[in-house]
């Protein structure tokens, strides 16, 4: 789950020299994506992220005669990110996914009842950290492991200063006297603390063999095969690509299902999408292969259904985590419609 390099000491001599307002938010700018991607793993969600790292800027040039330059100004951004977030956190709770909230439905065919009042996981666009690197030698590279969707997931269930601290020391590899000093504790809480997290997410860690890139030939074709199965709405196809405990759920509705039958069963009675009506436009979300999800309407264009990310095994679909919302396809860039006569792949 490492992200980068040792974190920087608070007590070493100053690598920046001290920024004057003026200059600061020119300075900080390079950080602004890794920021961002720190903010949505303490988070679970990409708009209180962008929200939060706003304000870590803004909090940044109001207090930036204070800094002395005694920790690199990629160290003082971090520490007022996280406390930004802890503070959020307070107010806004965790994000849970549905398969974090209780046991799996077993009645497929039941309809399922949205929940709007959850504060649901969202998911991030790979696009928003690709592309660029930070100019500070220190700093951290986005990694794939460190935004995958359960590890996310997993993290809302921790304390919020067990989360900071295993992303402070696992992700960030800040030094144990930095996270103490960041969070006013003492070093032994903070290992405390540590031990407990790594226990807590023990379960959910992913191997370096879970985290391979789907580009060998046989995984792009359990890909293709995918998003051709769900364009003709063809649920034995469908169900032949999950592994056999495969996991769906699909938020906002609190119900999610374990297994090929169950899957089968629910595509079957309640997906509103014929042959032929459905569209697959690939995209790429928390390092992860993802589909978007397009319906046609009678006489009309394809318009936004489902988000799906999709965790692979090597020759199975292992679980599909489908998100509803038009904002989300604007917040991937996806278009608000796909008119009728598009190339369907």
């Amino acid at each position: 789950m490492t992200d980068g390099t040792r974190g920087d000491s608070l007590t070493a001599p100053a690598t920046d020299a001290p920024p004057g307002r003026d200059d600061l938010l020119d300075r900080a700018q390079p950080y602004r994506r890794e920021l961002l991607a720190h903010c949505y793993r303490m988070m679970g969600s990409v708009h209180d992220a962008e929200d939060l790292v706003q304000d870590t800027y803004l909090r940044a040039w109001r207090a930036a005669d204070r800094f002395e330059g005694r920790s690199s100004l990629r160290t003082w951004l971090y520490r007022i990110a996280t406390n930004a977030c802890l503070t959020a956190i307070e107010s806004r709770g965790r994000r849970p996914l549905p398969s974090g909230l209780g046991a799996p439905s077993d009645d497929p065919e039941r309809p399922v009842v949205e929940a709007p009042d959850v504060p649901w996981l969202e998911p991030v666009p790979d696009a928003m950290f690709r592309g660029e690197q930070p100019s500070d030698p220190a700093a951290v590279v986005v990694t794939r492991s460190s935004m995958r969707l359960a590890l996310v997931a997993a993290l809302q269930h921790l304390p919020p200063r067990q989360r900071a601290v295993l992303l402070l020391r696992e992700v960030l590899k800040w030094r144990a006297a930095e996270v103490a000093e960041l969070l006013d504790t003492t070093t032994a809480s903070v290992n405390s603390a540590l031990q407990r997290a790594r226990a807590q997410l023990q379960e959910a860690e992913l191997t370096e063999e879970d985290l391979s890139e789907p580009t060998d030939p046989a995984q792009r074709e359990l890909l293709d095969r995918y998003a051709k199965a769900f364009e003709n709405s063809d649920v034995s196809a469908i169900v032949q690509l999950f592994k056999e405990d495969a996991v769906w759920e699909m938020p906002p509705f609190p119900e999610w299902f374990r297994g090929r039958d169950a899957i089968a069963r629910l595509i079957g009675a309640q997906c509103p999408i014929g042959p032929g009506e459905g569209l697959m436009l690939p995209t790429a979300a928390n390092g992860q292969p993802a589909f978007a999800l397009y319906s046609r309407h009678e006489g009309g264009d394809y318009l936004p259904f489902q988000l799906h990310v999709l965790t692979l095994g090597r020759d199975s679909v292992e679980r599909v985590t489908a998100f509803f919302g038009d904002d989300l396809f604007r917040k991937f860039g996806l278009p608000e419609s796909v008119p009728r006569d598009a190339d369907r792949r």
